[in-house]
């Protein structure tokens, strides 16, 4: 096949072991919450058949379990038992038929316990009884015959996988799990031959990749994933991750290294495992540029590669032999094709927002793409069905779900019209570049657009449409996506207080300056999201004093905890205030009114110099409830004019309408 030139490196095959890569590009083992009974399902082949049509050069399923107590989620697949073997040669069949490889992950989580199917505790197992601080889990030390059990095991794992027709498997010890667990010496503090000096800490890894070795024969690669650093105090360093793959691969045990940073076991360092947009494009590759200093095998990375571009550059310096795309290959499972054809301009670029991928397998849900939402719906909305008959669509609004709406309805046949009052394409995505650190998140629209440019949608800005504009049109069918306006609610107000909305700030209105030097602003956030949170750090960055009244129980609640996370930092070190379990009740010209949720008790802050209201929205649905009833022609709603919620529900209702047309 003939690829772009500007990308020699990442379409050149590699070899790994016995296996030939057909390029670069890696999708990377993670849970997709599509575990069927422990095994690989319907839904589950779909997705990772989308990824090996689209090009990919290998695909690596997400983690399975080698043993009964591995099971650290409800949803994790299991490789603990021969009767495993059918459903996962399906997989490696379907995956084959495009032309990729496959590598299965090997599994076993030790004290890093999410979950359990009923909801009660199991006994989580690691080297020693060192808790964890994320999942507050109080381990037990396994016994010396239990650990020699979870060496057989993975080897009986690694040989159903054979058995299944996989190309290779990965012993993952990165992240703080079983493996990493036993090399760290401040969580592994055994006396016996697994523990006591660096030797004896590697024996556990050195035994599994033994076992695996020798269970899938010559035939099969062998590798390990491996945080080079854990980023927490207490986890493995990358000084003592390097040492262990330097004596690894001098015993002839590896066949490749796949390289992350970050572990499961607190907060910073869990943040690592799915970074979002405010860590620097490809920070780990440096990483991986030291373990390629120690090792003679090829060396894969991960670590925010979202472009082609960006994987190129990686590989022309040498940091890396491949590189790991996971979420743009959620985001846009064609990018290798479409950028190996030189049609760069169509890739949807993940703009690392997190909300559907990770932060579905934290909420215990199938993951997706905010921009995407056909991923995990492959079998549903995987193939474009052509329009019986073409029809006349209007679609009032320009923000992602009108824009997703009119892509696929044009995609599919239809003649679309799309309108939109401003000057710009966009919607609530146009603000939500404005806050600190999220500029990326605008990537979105030049994706929908995008979209729908290619597949002819009209766009007619700066026009407003009435009943009586559609009355004249006459189209066979109209979707509103008038979207939503700020929520101001009802307030006690006394002696005019400057009283503003985020939406204000993030459209660069700026806060008075009182004559008298008050610097306090009060930020009343209802929804606990990116909105109230992203609207303190904005004041904090430009020298404001900054209390932050939230309804819930944290700031940023229902935000993804790896964006959440990097939010709080940012507050914390900027010197927010925040201030829990309160809603706005009112504000005169120096103070702020604020009520306990539980209680009802005044909290009030004084001195400040403005109220700003993340107070949620309004849905902007005048044009929708003229016509809804209307004979003349079919309507349809999507995104917040039916009710505000976030750009993930209106591009799925986008393309949901779009198929139905």
């Amino acid at each position: 096949m003939t690829t772009d030139a500007r990308f020699p490196r990442l379409f050149s095959p590699l070899r790994i072991g016995p296996v030939e890569l057909r390029n670069r590009i890696v999708s990377s083992g993670h849970d997709t919450v599509m575990a069927q009974d422990g095994v690989p399902g319907d839904q589950l082949v779909a997705y990772q058949e989308a990824r090996a049509r689209g090009g990919v050069g290998l695909v690596v399923v997400q983690v399975a379990g080698v043993h009964a107590s591995a099971q650290y989620t409800s949803h994790v697949l299991m490789a603990d038992d021969d009767a495993c073997v059918p459903a996962f040669a399906r997989l490696a069949e379907t995956v084959h038929a495009h032309g990729a490889k496959v590598f299965q992950q090997l599994f076993h989580d030790g004290r890093e316990l999410m979950e359990s199917p009923d909801g009660t505790l199991p006994v989580a197992l690691a080297p020693s009884a060192v808790p964890n601080e994320r999942f507050h889990v109080m381990p037990r030390a396994m016994p010396l015959g239990l650990v020699r059990e979870m060496v057989a095991c993975y080897a009986a794992s690694a040989r159903r996988m054979r058995e299944a027709g996989y190309d290779g498997v990965e012993v993952v010890a990165s992240h703080g799990y079983l493996p990493a667990q036993f090399l760290n010496p401040r969580t592994n503090l055994r006396t016996d031959e697994y523990g006591g000096d660096d030797e004896g800490r590697l024996r556990f890894l050195r035994e599994v990749l033994e076992g695996v070795r020798a269970a899938v024969g010559p035939g099969l690669a062998v590798g390990v994933r491996i945080s080079v650093g854990e980023e927490s105090g207490e986890g493995l360093t990358a000084t003592e991750a390097l040492d262990a793959l330097g004596r690894l691969d001098s015993a002839g045990l590896l066949d490749y290294v796949s390289v992350v940073a970050g572990t499961s076991a607190t907060l910073a360092g869990s943040d690592h495992i799915v970074p979002p947009m405010t860590r620097a494009v490809g920070y780990t590759a440096p990483l991986a540029a030291q373990v390629k200093a120690v090792v003679g095998v090829p060396v894969v990375v991960a670590g925010r590669l979202n472009s082609p571009q960006d994987a190129e550059q990686v590989l022309a310096r040498g940091d890396a032999d491949a590189t790991v795309m996971t979420r743009a290959l959620i985001c846009d499972p064609e990018m290798p094709a479409k950028a190996a054809s030189g049609r760069l301009e169509e890739i949807r670029a993940c703009i690392g927002c997190n909300q559907a991928c990770i932060g579905h397998f934290h909420a215990g849900y199938p993951i997706s793409c905010i921009q995407y939402p056909e991923t995990g719906r492959e079998r549903t909305y995987g193939l474009r069905v052509p329009a019986r008959e073409p029809r006349d669509v209007v679609v009032v609004g320009g923000g992602p779900g009108g824009l997703k709406a009119a892509a696929v309805a044009a995609e599919r046949g239809h003649r679309v019209t799309l309108f939109e009052a401003g000057r710009r394409l966009g919607g609530q995505v146009l603000l939500a570049q404005e806050v600190p650190g999220r500029a990326e998140f605008g990537g979105a629209v030049g994706n929908l657009a995008g979209e729908a440019q290619r597949a002819g949608v009209k766009v007619m800005l700066g026009t407003t449409v009435d009943a009586a504009m559609l009355a004249d049109l006459a189209p066979d069918v109209v979707v509103v996506a008038t979207g939503a306006r700020p929520r101001v609610p009802a307030l006690d107000l006394v002696d005019a207080p400057v009283v503003l909305t985020a939406w204000d700030l993030f459209r660069g209105t700026e806060v008075p300056r009182p004559a008298d030097g008050r610097r306090r602003v009060v930020v009343a956030d209802w929804r606990c999201d990116w909105v109230g949170l992203g609207a303190a750090n904005l004041l904090a960055g430009k020298g404001w004093k900054v209390t932050l009244g939230v309804t819930g129980y944290h700031a940023g609640q229902r935000l993804q905890q790896y964006v959440r996370d990097d939010m709080l930092a940012q507050a914390h070190r900027l010197g927010v205030d925040v201030v829990p379990l309160v809603r706005v009740y009112g504000a005169d010209a120096d103070s702020v009114y604020l009520q306990h949720v539980l209680t009802d008790e005044p909290v009030v802050v004084d001195g400040t110099a403005a109220l700003v209201l993340a107070q949620g929205h309004d849905a902007v649905d005048g044009l929708l409830r003229e016509i809804e009833d209307a004979d003349a022609f079919e309507v349809h709603a999507v995104g917040d004019c039916l009710a505000p919620r976030t750009v993930e529900e209106a591009v799925l209702e986008g393309l949901r309408v779009g198929s139905a047309l």
